[in-house]
């Protein structure tokens, strides 16, 4: 990826906040800490996706990820800034 400036959102919404993004925020934060991208990276929630059912949703540059729990967001976050 570069040192281009990346953005992830995560959803705050109710539903995907119960089901795994409370601690995927824990472990997005600790990521991008340990790997010196907070100043490359805007990570923010957003409200509601409006896709509850295909929660936890995560979003990578406007790309959506469904089904984010928080043991495949490394995995996720790897991929991503590897450029994979």
């Amino acid at each position: 990826m570069g040192q281009e400036h990346s953005e992830i959102v995560i959803c705050m919404g109710s539903s995907c906040f119960s089901r795994g993004n409370k601690q995927a925020l824990g472990i997005i934060k600790k990521y991008l800490k340990e790997r010196g991208l907070e100043d490359i990276v805007l990570f923010r929630g957003s409200h509601c996706f409006g896709e509850c059912e295909k929660g936890p949703v995560l979003l990578l540059n406007y790309q959506k990820h469904t089904q984010v729990t928080p043991d495949k967001v490394t995995d996720l976050l790897d991929a991503y800034f590897s450029g994979s």
